[in-house]
């Protein structure tokens, strides 16, 4: 976008399909995925009715720099100068709910919380972002079902907003990175705490960890919204403890036992200990965050460094905007 816009891009992970050989499949039904489906399509829709209302051949009329693809008429996109990306303008994504700060404190829009998850910033935004939702997504749901993960995308989105108004007050913001790295904190946490069902317990830590950090490192970018991506996932980490405890291994079985028989417990301890610590966290996280928002505070007041999670200056960029 241009200089006074954020956008939340994410990267893509590779998706196979087949069950990894660090997991031990269980005998738990698996789920026909429909709503990470129905959120890329909802995603796809929002981006043309968009493109439709920003009419770039009108509203560029007189003005220097052309439209890109005329041949789409009033679907064509602003000029590369002032998006790269193959999309709107800043004013339109502002008219149809992207994230800014003042209206959302002063204009009393706290609706924007949620629009701006629903926006993208260019064709590459949004194909990026829902190529990412079908690969990391589905197979979540697949697992888990479609209201957990729903759950868990829409809240961490949700979050992530949260996060970036408290410390970008300048600039709109629109994307679903948010939610989206809302599901990979997810699938960290559900590694976690469904520790004892999986094998290569190391390989499967070091790959999350390894597409986690090369996500949030494309954050430091200029022009990319990271508080977003930062917000989301820790949004997602700790709801996956609250809503993706599995039972422990072999208790499937167990439990059909003889009555005199010794029946393993469904859940380990630690799984409890740590759902409770979550929500809790979760509940205190998000009544704060909105409480210090709505007061019209920053976050860079309490945090004077937390502009360099964000933004790393170099002698190839700056960070001002």
């Amino acid at each position: 976008m241009a200089s006074g816009d954020l956008e939340r891009g994410t990267k893509n992970r590779e998706n196979n399909s087949k069950i990894p050989s660090f997991y031990v499949e269980t005998a738990e039904k698996r789920w026909t995925s429909w709503i990470i489906p129905m959120f890329v399509a909802v995603n796809i829709a929002v981006f043309i009715v968009v493109m439709y209302v920003n009419d770039c051949p009108k509203k560029t009329r007189g003005i220097e720099g052309s439209c890109v693809a005329k041949f789409l008429h009033r679907f064509s996109f602003q000029p590369l100068k002032e998006n790269p990306l193959f999309g709107p303008s800043s004013d339109t994504l502002e008219k149809m709910g992207a994230l800014q700060w003042n209206k959302v404190v002063h204009g009393h829009q706290g609706w924007r919380l949620v629009t701006c998850i629903w926006l993208h910033a260019g064709v590459i935004h949004v194909l990026t972002n829902v190529l990412s939702l079908i690969f990391i997504g589905i197979r979540l749901e697949q697992e888990f079902g479609f209201v957990r993960v729903g759950i868990i995308y829409l809240v961490s989105g949700f979050g992530g907003s949260i996060l970036s108004a408290l410390f970008i007050q300048q600039n709109i913001s629109v994307g679903a990175s948010g939610a989206l790295f809302g599901l990979l904190g997810a699938m960290l946490s559900e590694l976690l705490t469904n520790w004892t069902i999986y094998v290569n317990k190391i390989a499967a830590l070091f790959t999350l960890v390894i597409i986690i950090a090369i996500n949030l490192a494309v954050g430091i970018l200029p022009h990319v919204d990271n508080f977003a991506h930062i917000g989301g996932f820790i949004s997602g980490f700790l709801l996956g403890f609250v809503l993706l405890l599995r039972p422990q291994f072999g208790w499937a079985e167990n439990r059909h036992s003889p009555a005199d028989a010794r029946v393993k417990s469904k859940h380990k301890a630690y799984q409890y200990v740590f759902l409770l610590a979550a929500a809790v966290l979760l509940i205190v996280g998000f009544t704060l965050g909105l409480v210090t928002l709505f007061k019209g505070k920053s976050g860079s007041d309490h945090c004077s460094w937390c502009h360099y999670l964000n933004c790393v200056p170099t002698s190839r960029w700056k960070c001002q905007n």
